[in-house]
């Protein structure tokens, strides 16, 4: 399965890819939310691992871009905001997943095969707070 990973931190992706790589292909890695547009539209990856907070574009409205043009890339967002507005927001942006940071090592491989599965996968810590 394909992956394209979006941060505007270059050693996000590098962890990400290293947690992904031995059960995953990452295709790509972008900085922005326009760069995640593009590339999602040129390569038509099987899941975007996304942030929120990018420039140019953020993650949410780079996924809003996304669903508008067709495409169907499973999304999960992997973020430093552990409200439950954005968990609700990513999911109404059509995320499949929502996981925070610092649950990376232990949450975003779950959480994309999760979304593969078209089950939606959202941070332990998030789950008391949060509807979704």
């Amino acid at each position: 399965m394909r992956i394209l990973l979006a941060d505007d931190h270059p050693q996000v992706p590098q962890i990400e890819e290293r947690l992904l790589e031995p059960e995953f292909e990452v295709v790509g890695k972008v900085g922005n939310g326009q760069a995640l547009f593009e590339e999602a539209m040129r390569l038509n990856p099987e899941v975007i691992v996304t942030d929120i907070s990018m420039p140019i574009l953020n993650g949410i409205e780079a996924v809003q871009r996304l669903r508008e043009s067709g495409c169907k890339s499973r999304i999960v967002f992997l973020t430093v905001h552990a409200d439950s507005d954005f968990v609700r927001k990513c999911i109404s942006a059509g995320a499949y997943g929502y996981v925070v940071k610092s649950r990376i090592v232990s949450e975003l491989v779950p959480a994309v095969r999760e979304a593969l599965l078209g089950n939606f996968f959202v941070s332990r810590d998030l789950l008391h707070g949060s509807e979704a």
